[in-house]
C-alpha cells in the first residue's frame, strides 16, 4: 500500500469517529456510522467507500437488515467477520425496539400506599419518613427513606423531601409515615408537616398527592392508616 493510499484509508477512518466525538452521533450518515462498526477497508477500497457500496447494493437499511451473510459478502470488502458485525448490530436494534421498560406500579390512593410500606414498617420502633416519587402517570419511580426517629426534625426543611423529587425527574409525590404505638391518627406535628410539604409542592410544581400514616393492624384497633388528605387537612 503506497503513503498516499494509506493517509486516504486513515482519513476515511478517522472522519467518522471525529465527527461523532464532535458533532455527536445523530450528525453522521449512514455510511459514516457503518463506517465506524466495519472499522477498516481493504486495500484500494477505504472503509468509507465499502460502507457506500454496502447501501447502494441494497437500497436501504431495512434491505441491508433482511439480508443474509452470503449475500452481504457480495459486497467488494465485506467478507465473514464483517457481515456477522453487521448482522450483530442489525440483532441489537431489533432487540431493542422489542424491549419493554419494565411496567410500573401505580401508587396514587392510600391503600396502595399502605400495602407498598406495610412490610417495610411493620417492625419499626421509631417513626420512619419515606417520600414516594411518581411519574405523571402517578406511577412508582422510586421510594426512598428521609428521616428516622422524630420528624420534628425535618419540619421546615422541604428540601429533604423534594431533593429526591428534582434528582430522580419526579412528577408527583406521596409522603408516607409510621407511627410504631399504632394509631394512626395524625398529630399536630404530622399536620403542620403535610401544609408545609403541600405548599412547597405549589411552589417547585411538583404536586404532592398525600401524605400516609400507617399504623399496625389488630383486633378491635382503628384502621391501619390514615390519609390526610382524605382527612382534608391539605390547602385547596
Amino acid at each position: 500500500m503506497s503513503c498516499s493510499q494509506r493517509r486516504s484509508s486513515g482519513a476515511g477512518m478517522q472522519q467518522p469517529r471525529e465527527r461523532l466525538l464532535m458533532d455527536g452521533i445523530d450528525a453522521l450518515s449512514h455510511a459514516e456510522l457503518l463506517s465506524i462498526l466495519l472499522g477498516s477497508g481493504v486495500k484500494g477500497h477505504p472503509v468509507k467507500a465499502i460502507s457506500e457500496d454496502l447501501i447502494l447494493h441494497h437500497g436501504s437499511l431495512n434491505q441491508m437488515a433482511c439480508a443474509d451473510i452470503p449475500q452481504l459478502c457480495q459486497t467488494r470488502g465485506i467478507g465473514v467477520d464483517k457481515a456477522m458485525i453487521i448482522k450483530a448490530a442489525f440483532a441489537l436494534t431489533k432487540r431493542l425496539v422489542e424491549e419493554r421498560p419494565p411496567k410500573r406500579r401505580l401508587l396514587e390512593r392510600p391503600e396502595q400506599v399502605a400495602q407498598h410500606l406495610r412490610e417495610r414498617v411493620r417492625f419499626e420502633e421509631v417513626e420512619c419518613l419515606y417520600v414516594i416519587l411518581l411519574n405523571a402517570r402517578h406511577q412508582h419511580i422510586k421510594t426512598e427513606e428521609v428521616s428516622r426517629g422524630i420528624l420534628d426534625a425535618v419540619m421546615g426543611h422541604p428540601r429533604e423531601v423534594f431533593q429526591h423529587a428534582i434528582r430522580h425527574r419526579a412528577a408527583a409525590l406521596v409522603l408516607a409515615h409510621n407511627h410504631p404505638s399504632g394509631d394512626p391518627m395524625p398529630s399536630e406535628s404530622d399536620i403542620r408537616l403535610t401544609r408545609e410539604m403541600f405548599r412547597a409542592g405549589q411552589i417547585l410544581k411538583i404536586e404532592l398527592l398525600d401524605h400516609v400514616i400507617l399504623g399496625r393492624p389488630g383486633k378491635g384497633s382503628p384502621p391501619h392508616f390514615v390519609s390526610l388528605r382524605e382527612q382534608g387537612y391539605f390547602y385547596h
